[in-house]
């Protein structure tokens, strides 16, 4: 009965757990290294777009784009942006895909 009770706490601080990233994920676009190195140049370091650089990740615009058209533009590029597949792994990309998809402004 111990055993089952230990097991079952800790089946649950592992469902909190893996669900307390997600949420902050909108925070968590511009904390993140990967947005931090390879992003906030464009994009600027609170995801609001630069100037003559790249837009808004918490725009209208980047809102309405589907999980997979965030996914394909940050791995094959678009227009001025560059092509990160193969310089970032699919798991960096998918966490910026959710983070980008959570930004809430």
């Amino acid at each position: 009965m111990k055993n089952a009770k230990l097991f079952s706490a800790a089946i649950l601080s592992l469902g909190l757990a893996s669900n307390a990233p997600n949420a902050r994920a909108e925070d968590s676009l511009t904390q993140n290294p990967v947005y931090q190195t390879n992003c906030s140049k464009c994009h600027g370091k609170t995801a609001e777009g630069r100037f003559m650089a790249g837009p808004s990740l918490a725009s209208e615009k980047t809102k309405a784009l589907s999980p997979d058209d965030v996914r394909n533009i940050i791995s094959k590029g678009k227009h001025r942006m560059p092509k990160f597949e193969g310089k970032l792994s699919s798991s960096d990309i998918d966490a910026l895909v959710d983070q980008i998809k959570a930004q809430k402004k």
